[in-house]
């Protein structure tokens, strides 16, 4: 039977203190598509898929597709379908019924609220991914949804901030929509309940907590991931033939009960969610509303970058979105960027296309910029010696105050800048 092969969250390193809650926050130079790239990449592994399906409340772009973003930095083949599901939280389960037939489901989110607000301290930044096909981990076992049309939580769609209705009036409307959507349902080992409306959740889960474990948004609420991390929480711990019960009450309630099979104990994702939310660095509340863009920041006194030309970066695509380099197959050297001449003994054309985005490395020696233009100066850069060959110089993110030689690092799909409208995606170097 058809259900979840592998799975992988990612949640973003950094922490703010607002109030009494720690926030997870992303960074500056991160979006709904570089985590839905480091999310994937934990599920993808070396599998192969059909079809991906991209979920978020908040993209990158509008009017373009943000999973070809995601489709090229994971290196899938042309023939892969690739398609963004978006505008409401109900757009992450769309995902995860879309690739049930045998796809990939990434649904990621960087959610703002007013400063001081309930939403800001009630939301959270993360990505979560799942691959569907057969010998699952946890096999699909039924799906049942209802579908309602009021007002509760909306956001004009050249608003950065959300808007709620008088939260009662919503608890009410889920709490109908969650009890139609669950008839029939046995009693579930593990219960999943996110909604947008985090008090109806609460007390949904007081009349339907399950006999194992009940999970609530684990980070706040996170938009369309929301459901795919709290999932994800519930399979790092789910023992084999147990049952899950999926409830995502978003626009209406949509139930997905799920069976783990002995293959979950084999195939856990690598970190935790619960790992991942207890790591992490803190960041000053000021720094945070800068790379959010809510403080009017004075920019770096430095030349602005040049909005990225399409020409080139099409001519790049394997380079620049999949860090693909060239192998030569006479003398086995790696070269970065790709080139048809071997630097070492000179063979033309006799190159095979290595990828090594995702890859990890060792710093050679490293670099602190002071003067380059960045909205979170001052700029590291490192030399990083690949692991199976490859030498190249990566800017450095998350931690670069640690840098050292000999130290180990992993590269991760992140925003260089910004200009124009265009967000210039590349690959970064971040401590292992």
């Amino acid at each position: 039977m058809s259900g979840i092969v592998s799975y992988g969250t990612y949640l973003p390193t950094h922490r703010v203190s607002i109030g009494r809650t720690q926030r997870l926050a992303a960074s500056f130079d991160e979006d709904s598509t570089t985590m839905g790239v480091a999310a994937a990449a934990i599920a993808l592994g070396e599998r192969q898929v059909a079809a991906l399906y991209f979920a978020t409340t908040t993209p990158a772009y509008l009017d373009k597709t943000n999973a070809t973003a995601i489709h090229a930095a994971l290196g899938l083949p042309p023939e892969t379908f690739a398609a963004d599901l978006g505008g409401s939280a109900r757009s992450g389960i769309a995902a995860l019924r879309a690739a049930s037939g045998g796809g990939l489901a990434v649904v990621s989110d960087v959610r703002t609220g007013r400063p001081g607000s309930a939403d800001e301290r009630a939301g959270g930044d993360g990505a979560a991914a799942f691959v569907f096909g057969a010998d699952p981990v946890a096999e699909v076992v039924s799906q049942a949804s209802v579908t309602a049309e009021f007002l509760d939580r909306w956001r004009d769609p050249s608003a950065i901030y959300g808007s709620q209705w008088e939260e009662r009036f919503g608890v009410e409307q889920y709490l109908s929509l969650i009890d139609a959507a669950t008839k029939g349902f046995e009693p579930a080992h593990h219960v999943v309940i996110t909604s947008p409306n985090l008090t109806a959740a609460r007390r949904a889960a007081k009349s339907l907590r399950g006999k194992v474990s009940t999970v609530v948004s684990p980070i706040g609420h996170t938009g369309a991931a929301d459901v795919g991390i709290a999932l994800s929480a519930v399979l790092d711990e789910a023992q084999p033939d147990e049952t899950i019960l999926v409830l995502s009450a978003a626009d209406g309630c949509d139930a997905i009960l799920l069976r783990t099979t002995d293959r979950i104990l084999e195939r856990r994702q690598p970190v935790s969610v619960a790992q991942q939310i207890e790591a992490g660095s803190a960041v000053d509340y000021l720094t945070y509303l800068r790379w959010r863009g809510l403080v009017d920041q004075e920019p770096p006194r430095r030349p602005e970058p040049d909005r990225v030309a399409a020409p080139p970066s099409a001519r790049s695509q394997a380079w620049k979105f999949g860090l693909t380099g060239s192998r030569c197959s006479t003398c086995e050297f790696v070269h970065l960027p790709p080139t048809r001449v071997c630097k070492q003994c000179g063979a033309i054309d006799a190159m095979t296309a290595i990828r090594l985005g995702g890859r990890s490395g060792t710093v050679a020696t490293f670099t602190v910029d002071r003067l380059a233009y960045s909205l979170a100066p001052p700029v590291a850069q490192a030399v990083v010696d690949f692991d199976g060959g490859g030498r190249y110089t990566l800017e450095v993110t998350d931690g670069s105050d640690r840098l050292a030689v000999g130290a180990r690092v992993e590269t991760t799909f992140r925003r260089l800048h910004s200009a124009g409208g265009v967000h210039n995606y590349f690959w970064k170097a971040k401590l292992a």
